[in-house]
C-alpha cells in the first residue's frame, strides 16, 4: 500500500507503527517537512510555515491565477481552506500558552529526528497526517469530480438518477438501523419476561408486586452479589463493582432495568445498558483520585449558578429547581454524580424548597422551571402534588418541566393517581407541564415504558428526550435509531448532550468530531421531525454551546497524545465580553483503535478527522 492510500485507510493507519506513520506524514506535504527539517529558530520556522499557508491562501478560490487549483472541486478547496485555518491556529504563540503545549515544537523535532520514536504518539501524527492531506487538497471525501450522473441531466432522467442515489443513501443507512435492537422486539421480550420472572423468584415477589413502583424502589439493587446471582457478570465488571463497593460509589439498579439485561452477557444487546449502571474500575480509581485532588467533581460548576440552595441558573428565563437529591438507578456518567447521593441516604428538605420558590416567586423573570436533582418522580405523590401546586400559584410561571428518567428506569410510576396529580396544573393556552426524560439506546424503550409513554401523552403532556452521545451509542446511525424509536412511541427528541469533560467518565467520551459527524452525515439522512434533537457542549457555568454552529468553538491546539483542545464560545458572546472555555477532547486516535479493538468497520468513519 503507498503513502497515500496508507494515510487515507483508517484500518491501515491504525495497524501501522508510528515510524511508518511518520514516513507518510511527510508525504503528505513534503514543503511543510523540508520547513520543519530545516528550521534553525522556531519563529523563523513559524514564519515561514505561515507564509506558506497564506500563499495557498491567496490563490486557493482565484482559480484564474494559479493552475493547482483550477480542477480541483470547491468542496475539497473549502476543506482546503478549513483545514489551514486550523493549523494557523495550532501553530499561534497564543494558543501555545494558552495551553501549555507546542506541537509546532514536536513536528520540528520529529522532522530533524531529535526525539525517540518510542515517546511518538501516533494519535497526534494521525491527525496531522489528515491535516496536510486537507491542506493539500487530497482529503479523500469526494468521490471524482462529475461523478453524479444526475447533475448532467434534466427534467425526468435527472429526477430518476437523483432517486437511485437517495435509494442509495437510505439503503446504507437502514443497513446499519437493522443491526441495533430495540426493546420492542418478541425475541428480547421473550428474553427478559424470562429474567423477570428470575428476579421475582429472587425476591419472593409476584407479578402484582413487579406493577407496583414503590416494591420496585424497596428493592432496589446495590451489590454484586445480588447482582451476581440474577445474571452473569464478567470479571472486568466484578473488579468496578468491587471498587465501588470498597470506595462508597454508590451503585442503583431497579428491578426493572435489571430485567432489561441480556442474563447470560453474551454482549448482543445489553452493553450500553451495562455500562451505565456498572461503573468500571478506571471510572472507581479516576474518581477515588478526584475525589483525593484538589479538581471539584462538580464539572459544571453549579456552585456558581446556585443563587440558593436547591437552584440552579444559567439562562434569562428558566432555572433548574432541584428538590431530590437521588434516583432510583444511578447512572454512571450522571453531571451531578457530585451530589447524587444512595437513595437510603436521601435528602428532602421542605425548608429548602419553601426558600427556592419565594425566589422564583420574587422574580417575574423567570417563566419556566425544570423539576429535577435526582428524579423528582421518586418523591410521593403527596408531595409532588405540594411542590407543583406551589409553583403553579406563581402567575409567572409558563411552563413546569419534570426531569425524569422513571420512563426508562421505573415506568410503573405512572399509576393514574400521579396522572391526575399532574393533569390539575397543566392548562390549554396558559400553563403547561411537561416531561422531560432520557432514553439513551434502543433497547431501552419496551413495551412497559411504551404504555407509559402512552399513558402521559394519551393525557395531554409533552415528552422530551435527552440523550448523551456516549461510546457505547456512537456507532454509525445508532442515535438515529433511538430518534427513529423514540419518535414513533410519541417522544420527541430534544437535545443529544456531549459526555461532560470529566476524568472518571473517560470510557464514556467521544471525540466532539464524531458529534459533528453524526449529525451531518446520519442525522442529516432522516426525515426533519425526526431529527428535532439539537447536538451541544455544555459550557461549564455558562451552559450550552451548540455543537452544529461552527463559529461557537474551533481547535486552537492538538497536543502530544492526539487530543484536540477546543476554545468555546458561549451563547452569550454575541453581547457579551464573557470568557471562552477550553476544552480538552480525548484522541480521534484512540477512539477509533477503541472501535476497531471492538470489531467496528473504522474507514466507515474515515471523514472524522475534517469535523473541525
Amino acid at each position: 500500500m503507498d503513502v497515500v492510500d496508507r494515510g487515507t485507510d483508517l484500518s491501515a493507519l491504525i495497524a501501522s507503527g508510528v515510524g511508518e506513520l511518520i514516513e507518510v506524514l511527510w508525504g503528505c506535504d513534503p514543503i511543510i517537512y523540508e520547513i520543519l527539517r530545516s528550521s534553525s529558530d522556531i519563529e523563523e520556522t513559524r514564519k515561514d510555515l505561515f507564509i506558506y499557508l497564506s500563499s495557498i491562501e491567496e490563490h486557493l478560490f482565484n482559480t484564474h491565477a494559479d493552475e493547482r487549483f483550477k480542477e480541483m472541486d470547491i468542496l475539497e478547496r473549502t476543506n482546503v481552506r478549513d483545514c489551514i485555518r486550523v493549523f494557523k491556529n495550532i501553530i499561534q504563540v497564543e494558543n501555545e500558552y494558552l495551553t501549555g503545549f507546542s506541537a509546532l515544537d514536536l513536528l520540528v523535532m520529529v522532522a530533524k529526528n531529535k526525539i525517540d520514536l518510542e515517546q511518538v504518539n501516533k494519535g497526534v501524527i494521525s491527525e496531522f497526517i489528515y491535516l496536510f492531506k486537507g491542506i493539500n487538497g487530497d482529503s479523500g471525501l469526494y468521490s471524482e469530480k462529475g461523478s453524479l450522473k444526475f447533475f448532467k441531466l434534466s427534467g425526468r432522467e435527472a429526477a430518476e438518477e437523483r432517486t437511485k442515489l437517495l435509494d442509495g443513501y437510505s439503503g446504507k443507512m437502514e443497513l446499519f438501523l437493522s443491526r441495533y435492537r430495540t426493546g420492542l422486539e418478541p425475541e428480547l421480550i421473550a428474553k427478559r419476561e424470562e429474567l423477570k420472572r428470575d428476579i421475582l423468584d429472587h425476591f419472593g415477589a409476584s407479578g402484582d408486586d413487579w406493577e407496583d413502583y414503590k416494591w420496585h424502589i424497596k428493592h432496589i439493587i446495590y451489590d454484586k452479589e445480588t447482582l451476581g446471582e440474577i445474571v452473569q457478570l464478567e470479571s472486568y465488571e466484578l473488579e468496578g463493582l468491587n471498587l465501588a463497593e470498597e470506595h462508597s460509589i454508590p451503585v442503583q439498579i431497579t428491578p426493572y432495568y435489571l430485567s432489561l439485561f441480556d442474563k447470560e452477557n453474551t454482549g448482543t444487546f445489553d452493553v450500553a445498558l451495562r455500562a451505565q449502571v456498572l461503573p468500571s474500575a478506571r471510572y472507581c480509581k479516576n474518581l477515588v483520585e478526584t475525589r483525593k485532588s484538589d479538581t471539584s467533581l462538580d464539572f459544571m460548576d453549579e456552585e456558581s449558578t446556585s443563587p440558593i440552595e436547591g437552584i440552579t441558573r444559567r439562562y434569562p428565563k428558566i432555572l433548574i429547581l432541584k428538590p431530590y437529591d437521588s434516583c432510583p438507578q444511578i447512572c454512571v456518567y450522571c453531571q451531578r454524580n457530585w451530589e447524587l447521593k444512595d437513595i437510603r441516604d436521601a435528602d428532602m428538605t421542605k425548608n429548602k424548597m419553601r426558600n427556592a420558590i419565594n425566589l422564583i416567586r420574587d422574580n417575574p423573570h423567570i417563566t419556566e422551571v425544570l423539576v429535577t436533582g435526582g428524579d423528582p418522580l421518586t418523591l410521593d405523590d403527596k408531595y409532588i402534588d405540594g411542590l407543583l401546586g406551589e409553583l403553579a400559584g406563581i402567575d409567572h410561571i409558563e411552563r413546569i418541566r419534570i426531569g425524569t428518567r422513571t420512563f426508562v428506569t421505573l415506568p410503573f410510576r405512572f399509576t393514574s393517581d400521579l396522572i391526575e396529580v399532574l393533569g390539575r396544573y397543566h392548562r390549554w393556552g396558559e400553563r403547561e407541564v411537561c416531561m422531560v426524560t432520557h432514553f439513551e439506546h434502543p433497547a431501552e424503550v419496551t413495551p412497559e415504558s411504551l404504555r407509559s409513554i402512552r399513558d402521559i401523552k394519551g393525557a395531554g403532556f409533552n415528552i422530551y428526550n435527552q440523550q448523551v452521545f456516549t461510546y457505547y451509542t456512537s456507532r454509525r446511525f445508532e442515535t438515529c435509531k433511538l430518534r427513529t424509536v423514540l419518535k414513533r412511541a410519541g417522544i420527541d427528541p430534544y437535545y443529544t448532550f456531549n459526555t461532560k469533560g470529566k476524568d472518571e467518565t473517560v470510557d464514556f467520551r467521544v471525540p466532539i468530531a464524531r458529534m459533528e459527524q453524526e449529525r451531518k452525515e446520519e442525522a442529516r439522512l432522516l426525515p426533519g421531525v425526526v431529527r428535532t434533537d439539537k447536538p451541544v457542549f455544555n459550557v461549564p457555568r455558562l451552559g450550552k454551546s451548540h455543537l452544529r454552529a461552527g463559529p461557537d468553538h474551533e481547535i486552537i491546539m492538538i497536543l502530544g497524545d492526539g487530543r484536540r483542545v477546543y476554545r468555546f464560545y458561549p451563547w452569550e458572546s454575541k453581547f457579551e465580553l464573557v470568557e471562552p472555555y477550553n476544552y480538552t477532547d480525548v484522541s480521534i486516535y484512540d477512539y477509533l483503535e477503541r472501535l476497531s479493538n471492538d470489531r467496528e468497520d473504522v474507514d466507515e468513519y474515515r471523514s472524522i478527522w475534517y469535523y473541525f
